[in-house]
């Protein structure tokens, strides 16, 4: 039963049970109501305690609920309610106290935690805002720069942290809701007040409008694009110069804006997309994992040291391998630089970083993989290397070794050909920066054995990353899509887009860099010499000509200070270059291709229309099990913003899947179909009226 009531003496606890997290389901808002009330009459007891059973306290609003409308009490009434209380209230933190969970604690009186304890409000990532109160109760609370900060980021922080801006009265070791119930005689014993927030005052002379439009500045680059944020800073201002019913009101005003925001939408199915990527068809939940806790890596380079990062970070030991003591050596400086600059940051402590090195073993021969879990190999992009590495390491490592390669482009089913027991092979394809970027590419070849899918779909959660299965083609499911990407971008250039105007219109889509940058932030030279082993007729020779020119001029892009763009030294901006506006010019002409003014309404269409109908070709040949899987590689392997909801979801919900499939038709009639035949199941959803969410593969 939710709200079932304790009684410790004079002290009262009222039980919250609702398994796994204490969402706050209708149920547990009826409970908490009609728990506090009785409370309320009861003269055996003095002071309450808000616990929860399980492991953790109220972790937020219950999802099942979403888009279904909530039966009242809604949860503002139950924080009215508690607020309301003439008895203490003590609510005991523990594990994650998030949304809604966060806002009923801001509704008691006292708040006391596990120092292991976090709390946040996460509405923002979901595109909408506190809306039981948080934004005004918080920063009458904290403050308002760490209440901003909490809302506008939707990042926990810790007991520690949240103790030390007033929001945690306490940190208690051992025993919580023992624990609470002490501190509730000791304030009984002190005769502590009621400690109301609602009647708390923020100093507006304090916080200016220019406050605000400084923070505004401060957050507009992690924020570009999306309205949840603004909403939030302008609740929070309302905080500060309006009564707090009065705030109240307002919040619930920017509430509702959120809630009918597209873009609200858009992200709750990125929110359950992500959730859904995980869940793979056929493949039974009580099936038996390998056990991962030992982690062999091959190759120390940028994506090895990257990999490492990742299992090092959750306490999993690693051996990188390399073939040169010097290139192992660097490949370890380069990790113990990366986690001295996080340090520097404050994300980790100094002993952490020791801790996760101290996790690292070198080693320059693969005998030293005998007793690996996993291997993973993160080796050069060719197929020749990359069979030796799998063929040696067949016969070294144990027969129930999981064994996975990090190529973005080739495929597993060939290489697997040389591994004793080909059923251990997969691919685990790490997207660069590898110890920063959250998507997991996990590609299940022909003869991948399920448990061995089910180990590393397991395993990516445990170190941080968005998994996503994809099946063995080209590219996958990312790459594959990114050429189509890459290629209309590049065409556009051709015929009269100057790259800085391509980049500059994907990034305010909401990119975090135009495609012709992030060309040059990769390095020219890979490109270049993936063509070196392709046949001519592999590739658009067109588009492939300014690259190639760049190339072979030692233009290799920021890492040799110059590219498709200029760079000035220690500058990561770019800067037009006459050299490139010239070779684009000299390739117009030499492939006959008319220069002309392009819209900005052209170069979206044309590059993500381009994404989407290779999407639909990935779906329609089951490289992906659903739509919502290609946005969710999209969305965490490349920066796609979520709150445009993926490229799949884009074009459905913003344009239409008819008026998409029209534009690539007449793209198709304007350019040729090779790159611009429509998929035959986006065909088929137009003719019968269906949804992508209609496609389910298996």
């Amino acid at each position: 039963m939710q709200g079932k009531i304790e009684k410790r003496g004079s002290i009262g606890i009222i039980w919250i049970d609702n398994p796994p997290v204490n969402a706050i389901s209708h149920a547990v808002r009826e409970g908490l109501v009609s728990s506090v009330e009785a409370i309320a009459a009861d003269e055996s007891i003095n002071a309450v305690v808000l616990a929860c059973r399980g492991r953790t306290f109220m972790a937020g609003a219950d999802i099942t609920e979403f888009g279904s409308g909530h039966k009242p009490p809604s949860l503002s009434a139950v924080v009215d309610v508690i607020s309301a209380s003439p008895k203490i209230i003590v609510a005991a933190l523990f594990g994650t106290t998030f949304g809604g969970g966060l806002e009923v604690a801001l509704g008691c009186d006292y708040r006391i935690a596990l120092p292991t304890a976090k709390i946040g409000l996460p509405e923002v990532k979901l595109g909408i805002i506190p809306g039981a109160q948080g934004t005004q109760r918080l920063p009458r609370l904290s403050g308002v720069e760490f209440a901003l900060k909490m809302m506008t980021t939707g990042d926990p922080v810790s007991a520690t942290k949240a103790q030390s801006v007033g929001v945690i009265d306490r940190l208690i070791e051992g025993d919580i809701v023992e624990g609470a119930v002490a501190f509730a005689e000791e304030l009984l014993a002190n005769n502590a007040p009621l400690r109301k927030i609602q009647e708390m005052v923020i100093d507006p002379k304090a916080y200016h409008d220019e406050y605000f439009d400084t923070f505004r500045q401060t957050i507009a680059r992690k924020t570009r694009g999306m309205n949840a944020p603004e909403c939030a800073v302008r609740a929070v201002q309302a905080a500060v110069n309006l009564p707090f019913k009065e705030g109240v009101a307002f919040e619930r005003k920017m509430t509702r804006e959120c809630v009918a925001d597209p873009q609200s939408k858009a992200l709750q199915y990125v929110f359950f997309a992500e959730r859904q990527a995980t869940k793979v068809p056929g493949l039974p939940k009580d099936i038996e994992l390998t056990a991962v806790n030992a982690v062999g890596i091959i190759g120390a380079g940028t994506m090895g040291g990257g990999i490492a990062m990742n299992f090092a970070n959750v306490g999993i030991p690693v051996t990188l391998l390399e073939m040169s003591q010097e290139a192992l050596e660097k490949g370890l400086s380069t990790i113990r630089k990366n986690y001295e600059a996080t340090a520097k940051k404050g994300r980790i402590t100094d002993a952490q970083v020791d801790e996760r090195m101290a996790l690292l073993k070198g080693s320059t021969e693969y005998g030293d993989l005998v007793d690996m879990d996993l291997v993973i190999e993160a080796v050069f992009e060719k197929m020749d290397i990359k069979k030796q590495v799998f063929k040696t390491l067949s016969d070294i490592v144990r027969p129930d070794t999981i064994l996975a390669s990090n190529t973005s482009y080739l495929d597993i089913d060939e290489i697997a050909t040389v591994v004793d027991r080909p059923e251990r092979m997969l691919g685990m394809h790490f997207f660069s920066p590898a110890n920063i970027m959250r998507m997991l590419e996990i590609v299940r070849a022909e003869k991948t054995a399920p448990e061995i899918l089910a180990t590393v779909l397991k395993l990516g959660k445990r170190i941080n990353k968005v998994g996503a299965v994809a099946g063995v083609c080209y590219g996958f499911i990312g790459n594959r899509m990114l050429r189509g990407y890459s290629h209309e971008a590049n065409m556009l250039v051709l015929e009269g887009a100057a790259p800085e105007k391509i980049d500059s219109v994907l990034y305010h889509f909401g990119m975090p860099m135009g495609v012709i940058a992030m060309g040059d932030m990769a390095g020219l030279d890979i490109g270049y010499y993936m063509r070196q082993n392709l046949n001519e007729g592999d590739y658009d020779v067109r588009t492939s000509f300014v690259y190639d020119a760049l190339v072979e001029m030692g233009r290799y892009g920021q890492k040799t200070g110059a590219g498709v763009y200029d760079y000035e030294p220690g500058n990561r901006d770019p800067i037009p270059s006459p050299i490139t506006q010239k070779l684009i010019k000299q390739a117009a002409e030499k492939f006959g291709i008319e220069q002309r003014e392009i819209s900005d309404e052209e170069i979206v269409e044309r590059c993500f229309l381009s994404l989407f109908n290779i999407g639909c070709h990935v779906l329609e040949e089951g490289m992906a099990y659903r739509a919502s899987d290609i946005d969710i590689v999209y969305i965490n392997g490349y920066g796609f913003p979520a709150w445009r909801g993926g490229p799949m979801y884009w074009a459905e919900h913003t344009i239409g899947l008819e008026a998409a499939l029209n534009r690539i038709n007449q793209f198709a009639d304007r350019y040729g179909r090779e790159n611009w035949t429509p998929a035959p199941m986006l065909e088929r959803l137009v003719a019968e009226g269906g949804s992508l969410r209609d496609i389910q593969n298996d």
